[in-house]
């Protein structure tokens, strides 16, 4: 990529989310715009995918009544409002896309214990 492009997807890029890798569980607050009003709706779920790049995306997935349900969010756009992580699972894969052909009990991930540090 040009230098100068390079500079400006830096500048455009977003600093308020959140550190997340494939395996974390995620609660995404989406603008949702009906009519004049404007509101906040969460989409909880499990991150699948990241695609990086300039016009990088995310993938989220979640189960809505016995169906999965998957939603891409692009990282800079202004639908996003917020990212939360929820928390981590380990995984070995950059992609989950196998987590789609499993169901109940197969599906489970194991969670990653988090590490605190000790005060010296």
């Amino acid at each position: 990529m040009h230098p100068v492009m390079q500079r400006l997807a830096d500048k455009l890029k977003r600093t308020d989310l959140p550190e997340f890798v494939p395996g974390d569980q995620v609660r995404v607050q989406v603008r949702i715009k009906e009519g004049e009003k404007e509101r906040l709706q969460a989409f909880e779920g499990l991150v699948i995918a990241i695609n990086k790049g300039p016009q990088g995306t995310f993938t989220v997935r979640k189960m809505s009544f016995g169906q999965g349900v998957e939603r891409i969010f692009p990282f800079n756009s202004k639908v996003v409002d917020k990212v939360e992580k929820i928390r981590s699972f380990k995984v070995r894969r950059a992609k989950l896309f196998y987590i789609r052909g499993l169901r109940g009990k197969a599906a489970r991930l194991k969670e990653v214990e988090r590490q605190v540090a000790a005060k010296a």
